[in-house]
């Protein structure tokens, strides 16, 4: 069974962060880049069902970014997966969600798939709209926040997350799923893995190679960041000391009531 996990190079979660107002793009120089958080969740399941389906079924990392990310995209390799393709080319710089998930779902239609893994969302751009994407793009169907996930054969068993609890699906392989946080917790990679995960198989392939025929990045961009405001800033909150309890009911239901909340 092969089986592909997708990932991010995002900036540092606790890095202070800023857009440069004249591209405005996040600025990425300065910040330490990492694995996106939550797809360490995605890496996890992978290796889970790994463990669990044994025989041949592999484990493949596939990420676009420049080569520069290539020792971060080690950390994945040394959780335990197998190898990982990078898509990395000047011209995907700029790339949006539509493009990010076009050159991403060609590079793993030519790798070849059985199941496609993906975290829910990115910690720098959180639209959490490429997992539907990216199956659209491959042809397959998307479960989308998985909590639970299970493989039997061709079929895949899974609990999708809801507003209202969890509903229960079923669907064939090929399939591409998104994992939530809740299904489980990201091992830490061991010293051996480290030590391993440098004699694994980082492949660098340009747009070209991964047979994106479509113009992605800046000029294939589908979305237009046409301008940025800051959120004013917070004032100061009222404190009022309640002489008892019902006067200080007395003064939260004014609050509410002032502000039409009931």
């Amino acid at each position: 069974m092969k089986i592909l996990v997708t990932v991010k190079l995002v900036p540092d979660t606790t890095a202070d962060k800023r857009i440069d107002p004249a591209t405005k793009q996040l600025v990425r120089s300065g910040v330490e880049t990492v694995l996106n958080p939550f797809d360490e969740y995605a890496i996890e399941a992978g290796l889970q069902l790994k463990e669990k389906i044994g025989g041949d079924t592999t484990v493949t990392i596939v990420t676009m970014a420049p080569e520069s990310g290539k020792e971060i995209v080690r950390k994945a390799l040394a959780m335990g997966a197998d190898d990982a393709i990078m898509i990395s080319d000047p011209k995907a710089e700029g790339s949006d969600v539509w493009g990010t998930a076009y050159a991403l779902a060609q590079a793993i239609k030519k790798n070849g798939f059985d199941l496609v893994l993906c975290g829910t969302q990115s910690t720098d751009s959180i639209t959490g709209e490429l997992p539907g994407a990216l199956a659209e793009f491959l042809g397959v169907p998307g479960i989308t926040h998985a909590r639970k996930l299970e493989v039997e054969g061709t079929t895949v068993r899974a609990e999708r997350e809801t507003d209202n609890g969890y509903a229960k699906v079923t669907a064939d392989l090929p399939l591409l799923v998104s994992v939530t946080k809740s299904m489980n917790t990201p091992r830490y990679p061991a010293l051996k893995g480290i030590m391993g995960a440098k004699k694994k198989t980082i492949a660098i392939a340009s747009l070209a190679d991964s047979g994106v025929d479509k113009p992605v990045g800046h000029e294939g961009a589908r979305t237009e960041l046409i301008d940025l405001v800051s959120p004013p800033t917070r004032g100061k909150g009222e404190v009022f000391q309640a002489a008892d309890a019902v006067a200080g009911a007395t003064k939260i239901i004014e609050f509410l009531r002032e502000r039409k909340l009931v």
